[in-house]
């Protein structure tokens, strides 16, 4: 069932870097008084645009424009502006709980006004009812002497700029002294955007600092203040701190906000988010390119050609048919108000923008990504909105811009991007990818340096085993998976990849880490690499070694070490899919289908290999007790996310699952297992394929596979052995023939080692491994 989405350009943007820029920090946003009036009117233009659009007629856009108009008219009719509270279920006082969904529904109905074909498009009446709306938020909510109560993004960040997108819409019809004076709490709690306003200790970074600077751009064109323009640049490269909190620096180590060295990027110091806060910041950054463009205040091409480089490097590899990966996306995953494919088309439409004002290669490359996704995205398609009103209340509600932008880039006949076979890691933030022509995969791994999981604000309650190692899949011909309502439903204790006990949880954490350092792994070539995972439970108890190779036709996975003294049963988890509403597809145990009645269980000993229909294979490696189970479960958003401005809805929603669970029963010590998933395989690749797997080591100490050129793919997670080669502490290696030679790849998951001694043949390579943080380092032999 598809879902509607938000492709709005929000007016705000995501995180980045606290490293000096090599080059000078400050670029030359040299200011030219005798034009900076019509500077500033471009800006607030340009501004507009992102709320209204361009005019630029479509069925598409018509179609948005008439959805958002019965969102608006609905906002509008409940609206009271007589005395407050403007409606009877935010109700005015102090606190942040209500104060941004006024503001949000207030910037629908401005918009909607604003907007050529809007269903109040020019309405006298419709603009005064907004006129006294936002007398009556200034007066009771939100001025320059508001007292920040909870979160401090509120007053700093999200009411800003819903106020600006709002005032920006309706600022030719307001009395210049009147918008002064709704200004005055912006500039209060913007007043820097290099700091906190709540506390001047903290340096922004990443989003929020990209954030707070096109307010202050805005705000300063809009008051015609050149100086506070000149800030809000400045503070992009971090002019007054050197460079150190640029949000375009690259840091060079492990964890950290902002962009890394290798790709990664990483907020709230511990959690991977090119899946969220990274697209607030590129969306900030292009909203930045497209209102000063053309001005004296326009980034310079050195700074505009970083930011349109971070597209492919940071984001591109985590897309999936037009949806982000889950991997990426932190607490957000239990936002019902944002699915992948609804960060997904935030990503797309920020891509847009950038590409709209690029030139050359860099219009070329950021055109055909953002056509790929919309091309791919069928699930959601972005060029149709069905319901622009997001639970959250989100800060995308309008998406006719977007839409705009994107017909206007697709009419120039952009090609779309191909699907390139990659395989990469991003040792920086415990992440790694893994893309074919068919299917891609992702894993959700924890270590001391990342975060297991975040879950702050009340949301994510149901995140506890996210970073266990699930091994995500996603399909072709399941490309809304993960948005389909499946956090809300699926059984979060048992999630793909995991080994796990039964037995209580125990409480969440906000972003804990976990006990060991080793995890990581190696790329051997864009279609093979090896991943590993020294796990320990969260209570400790439960620990085991566990190892994905992965290859163009599927992934292999080893587990061994698995010991537990809790008493609790324990298993690890070979599949939990959603087959939908009524999935009814075939599971085949062995070439029989299995009869077992939904809601019961079954128990297969030894299977061989085990097919579901439009889904995948699986590939019994070494013998098991296998558990089957298919069940319907029934939750809804605000079981997982009960924030006050994002918590979901109480609707129920029932989906199918698919469970095949490996049994290690109660108190393990050095138990086992083996196995590989073939993602789209149908049950003829997975009977043949069944004998084809070369399993050459599944120990404690090392794990290890052979593919069929006879390369090597191994896991040490200590000093050990496996056929020809052996490794003086902990690594993931790869060994074999590229370009008619011998070839060693190397990788330090512990990113503790200053080097590697690898023994291959008798003869011993010492590999340097300090300061890689778990990158690749490829050896000729």
């Amino acid at each position: 069932m598809p879902v509607s989405r938000r492709t709005a350009l929000r007016g705000g943007a995501i995180a980045a870097a606290s490293i000096a820029l090599t080059a000078t920090a400050r670029p030359a946003f040299a200011a030219n008084e005798p034009s900076s009036g019509a500077a500033c009117a471009s800006i607030v233009k340009a501004y507009r645009e992102l709320q209204t659009g361009i005019n630029r007629p479509s069925p598409e856009r018509t179609e948005a424009l008439a959805n958002l108009g019965r969102v608006a008219q609905a906002y509008n009719a409940s609206m009271s502006v007589t005395s407050g509270p403007l409606w009877t279920d935010l109700p005015f006082g102090p606190g942040s709980d209500y104060t941004t969904s006024m503001y949000a529904r207030l910037r629908a109905i401005a918009v909607d006004w604003g907007t050529p074909g809007g269903t109040s498009s020019g309405d006298p009446v419709v603009l005064d009812r907004v006129k006294r709306a936002l007398d009556l938020l200034y007066t009771n909510q939100y001025n320059e002497n508001t007292a920040e109560l909870g979160n401090w993004y509120t007053y700093e960040i999200g009411i800003p700029y819903y106020l600006l997108h709002t005032l920006s819409v309706v600022a030719d019809e307001l009395d210049p002294a009147d918008l002064a004076r709704y200004l005055r709490p912006v500039l209060r709690f913007v007043d820097d955007p290099n700091r906190r306003t709540n506390n001047s200790s903290i340096v922004e970074t990443g989003a929020n600092r990209a954030d707070k600077s096109l307010i202050a751009i805005v705000s300063g064109a809009m008051l015609g203040d050149t100086a506070r323009i000149r800030k809000g640049l400045d503070a992009l490269v971090d002019a007054e701190g050197n460079g150190a909190a640029s949000v375009v620096a690259k840091l060079d180590k492990a964890a950290g906000d902002g962009f890394h060295t290798d790709g990664s990027f990483i907020q709230h110091d511990s959690i991977p988010y090119p899946g969220h806060y990274g697209i607030v910041l590129l969306t900030a950054l292009a909203g930045t390119i497209h209102v000063t463009q053309g001005t004296e205040f326009a980034l310079p091409e050195a700074l505009r050609q970083q930011i349109f480089a971070l597209v492919a490097d940071s984001f591109a590899p985590f897309v999936y048919a037009g949806a982000m990966m889950e991997p990426v996306r932190g607490r957000m995953l239990s936002r019902q108000g944002e699915t992948g494919h609804d960060i997904g088309h935030q990503l797309t439409v920020a891509v847009v923008l950038l590409a709209r004002s690029a030139t050359g290669a860099a219009k070329t490359e950021l055109g055909g990504l953002a056509a790929k996704w919309i091309d791919e995205g069928t699930y959601a398609p972005f060029l149709k909105i069905p319901d622009p009103e997001r639970f959250a209340p989100g800060p995308d509600l309008v998406a006719i811009p977007g839409i705009e932008f994107a017909q206007e880039m697709l009419a120039t006949g952009v090609r779309p991007a191909p699907i390139v076979a990659e395989h990469r890691i991003f040792g920086q933030q415990d992440r790694m990818v893994h893309v074919t022509e068919g299917w891609s995969a992702s894993l959700g791994v924890g270590s001391t340096r990342i975060s297991r999981y975040e879950s702050i604000n009340s949301m994510n309650l149901h995140g506890w085993y996210t970073g266990d190692g699930v091994l995500y899949t996603f399909l072709p011909n399941a490309k809304g998976h993960y948005t389909d309502a499946y956090w809300p439903t699926v059984d979060p204790l048992l999630l793909p990849g995991t080994t796990v006990k039964t037995g209580a949880t125990g409480p969440l954490g906000q972003v804990p880490l976990t006990k060991n350092a080793h995890t990581g792994g190696v790329r051997w070539s864009a279609g093979h690499g090896a991943y590993a995972l020294d796990f320990v439970s969260a209570d400790g108890t439960l620990t085991a070694k566990k190892s994905w190779f992965f290859t163009p036709s599927g992934v292999v996975c080893l587990g061994a070490g698995i010991t537990d003294a809790s008493g609790e049963r324990v298993r690890t988890v070979v599949e939990n899919r959603s087959l939908g509403e009524d999935g009814s597809g075939v599971l085949l145990v062995d070439g029989r289908p299995s009869r077992a009645a939904l809601g019961e269980t079954s128990t297969v000993d030894n299977p061989r290999w085990l097919h579901l229909a439009d889904v995948g294979g699986y590939v019994l490696l070494d013998d098991a007790r296998l558990t089957t189970l298919r069940e319907d479960r029934t939750g809804s958003w605000r079981d997982i996310d009960t924030g006050a401005n994002t918590k979901g809805t109480t609707v129920p929603y029932t989906r199918r699952y698919q469970k095949l669970l490996i049994e290690h029963d109660v108190k393990p010590s050095g138990a086992r297992y083996a196995y590989a998933v073939l993602p789209a395989a149908s049950w003829v690749a997975t009977a043949a394929s069944a004998r084809s797997w070369r399993v050459r080591a599944n120990t404690a100490s090392v794990q290890a596979i052979r593919l069929s050129d006879n390369t090597l793919l191994a896991n040490f997670f200590a000093e050990g052995s496996v056929e020809e080669v052996s490794v003086s502490g902990p690594a993931s290696i790869a060994l074999g023939r590229k370009d008619g030679r011998w070839q060693l790849a190397v990788s330090d998951p512990t990113q503790l080692q200053e080097s590697v001694t690898v023994t291959v043949r008798g003869k011993k390579v010492v590999v340097p491994l300090q300061g890689t943080y778990g990158a690749t380092k490829v050896v000729p032999l």
